[in-house]
């Protein structure tokens, strides 16, 4: 019996560990490709008006620095996830 909870410890703890990596993976993945979509919009918005190319530029470091505080802030604690079970 008690070597069942045993295992049953450390199956859980390998697995805690394993969604850690997996969501601090997803996490990048995704900052990425957002970061990635608020350029490639940006780009195209200043190609339509570049009169307002003052205007999307000061919008797209806005909107990029929340998208890296969500993304600083998922890693975070998918690593808690990893270090601490």
């Amino acid at each position: 019996m008690l070597l069942f909870t045993v295992l049953q410890a450390v199956a859980g703890a390998a697995t805690a560990k394993l969604a850690g990596a997996i969501g601090a993976a997803i996490t990048t993945i995704g900052a990425g490709w957002g970061l990635g979509m608020i350029g490639k919009s940006a780009m195209e918005a200043t190609a339509r008006q570049p009169e307002a190319a003052g205007d999307v530029k000061s919008s797209m470091i806005i909107i990029g620095a929340l998208v890296e505080g969500v993304s600083l802030f998922s890693m975070i604690v998918c690593l808690l996830a990893v270090v601490l079970k």
